[in-house]
């Protein structure tokens, strides 16, 4: 890494009323290497890759915003020893030496949930990682962007114009190409000053866990994903929402097959204004708000097809508001569906708060929201404290939680789970005794007992 140069001894120095120097730019330490984008050219990097020393740096960069796909368009590679790599993985038919040359080494990450899905697409998969903004995360850092751990911990300032460009573009510019290998030019630095903080913290066993839990990886599968679409919330009656359902659908195929965003051919503004005018013809098609320009002229005949089904579809098939789910409802709904349930759910959110806040800890990463409703809306049977506490610890790991995690939460988990029915029998034993009371007949009026005849009365 270099920077920007230091003042030198007997130079100025701001007073203190002046405004603190700019922070260094990031800089390419070794220049920026040309694109490896050739069988040879991969071969030869990864012989040096495997002479090199350390953890391996990498990063990838997709297309999002332009393709409908995830592919890695760039993956850029960083050893000490071996310099950096941009390899270009669209010519290339293999990356098999890529993942030979690296073998065990760790590899390092920012944010591995994004990266890994794609570099598995290609063949490359870690058998040990660190990850840097997980790493943030657990020590509480605020912002855990790249750029903002790389100020704050290191003291040099990356710029990110580059961020959001379509990386599918061919050739690359060499701005981006630069953009590109600053991202791994200090992960390594980066990794290491992370990995002495969570020691002291204490919290290195908690993040090893958390990264052979991101070994395994995998994205979660979009479940009726047109639910998702934007401002569906202004479409009314099944209908129409079926008019949604049918037009994301169309709109999706024709952009996996293009390799293109969906919104690039019609945005969802558009989907719901079609769904709730219904027009039937291409006039009152292109004439819809949001139908415009040459993706929404282009498959009018698709997005007609579509409204035509969703008009002819039968009642019975027609798309209710909320879809199907394995999971708890909406917690919104849980105080009149299952009033005890939602007092457990109020008693441990606030449990895993203050356990987060002690820890400190971002409280989605002591355990997550999912998780959490998902125990409380059906915990164990068990009421006996110590199985209780067994068998919710059964079900967290059933869903996922690390041992960390488990560790940390299970015992107050346990807790309100008791107390909210602890709670709920006390009122209802409050309630029962009420009800007795209105129940019992009234009190006799007391009857003044009747006095002696008087003297005079006949006898």
């Amino acid at each position: 890494m270099t920077s920007d140069p230091a003042p030198v001894d007997g130079e100025e120095t701001p007073g203190a009323d002046e405004a603190p120097p700019a922070v260094a730019l990031l800089r390419l330490a070794d220049g920026l290497p040309p694109v490896t984008d050739t069988a040879e050219a991969l071969e030869a990097y990864c012989a040096e890759l495997a002479a090199g020393t350390g953890p391996v740096a990498i990063d990838a960069e997709r297309a999002s915003g332009y393709r409908y796909s995830n592919r890695a368009y760039l993956i850029q590679v960083r050893r000490a020893g071996a310099g950096t790599a941009l390899i270009d993985p669209i010519p290339l038919d293999t990356l098999e030496p890529l993942q030979e040359a690296i073998g065990d080494t760790e590899w390092i990450l920012h944010a591995a949930t994004q990266d890994l899905p794609c570099l598995a697409e290609v063949g490359l998969r870690p058998v040990a990682l660190f990850d840097t903004e997980l790493a943030g995360r657990l020590l509480n850092y605020p912002r855990v962007g790249l750029a903002t751990l790389v100020e704050t911990l290191i003291g040099v300032q990356m710029l990110k114009e580059h961020s959001a460009v379509d990386w599918s573009t061919r050739p690359l510019p060499e701005a981006w190409l630069e953009y590109a290998a600053l991202d791994v030019e200090v992960l390594v630095e980066l990794r290491d000053i992370l990995g002495r903080q969570l020691e002291e913290a204490g919290k290195d066993d908690w993040a090893r866990q958390e990264f052979e839990h991101l070994l395994g990886f995998e994205p979660t599968p979009r479940v009726d994903a047109w639910r998702r679409t934007s401002g569906m919330h202004k479409v009314r009656g099944r209908r129409s929402l079926a008019a949604v359902k049918l037009l994301w659908e169309a709109r999706d195929a024709i952009a996996q097959e293009r390799d293109v965003t969906p919104g690039r051919l019609i945005p969802d503004s558009a989907i719901v204004a079609a769904a709730s005018a219904l027009p039937t013809d291409r006039g009152a098609l292109m004439s819809t708000p949001g139908f415009h320009g040459r993706g929404a002229s282009r498959h009018a005949k698709d997005w007609l097809a579509a409204l035509k089904a969703a008009a002819e579809l039968p009642e019975e098939e027609l798309p209710h508001r909320t879809g199907r789910s394995d999971g708890p409802p909406n917690p919104r709904a849980w105080a009149d569906k299952d009033p005890v349930a939602a007092r457990r759910l109020e008693l441990a959110r606030a449990a895993v708060a203050r356990i987060a806040k002690d820890n400190e800890l971002p409280t989605e990463n002591l355990l997550t929201p999912d998780s959490l409703r998902r125990v409380m809306w059906t915990p164990p049977r068990a009421r006996e404290p110590v199985a209780l506490l067994e068998a919710l610890i059964d079900q967290l790991r059933a869903l996922g939680a690390r041992s960390w995690q488990v560790g940390l939460t299970a015992q107050a988990l346990t807790q309100a789970v008791l107390d909210a029915d602890a709670a709920a029998a006390e009122k209802a034993q409050s309630s029962e005794g009420a009800s007795e009371r209105d129940d019992d007949p009234p009190a006799e009026e007391s009857v003044e007992p009747e006095g002696e005849p008087d003297g005079d009365s006949e006898g």
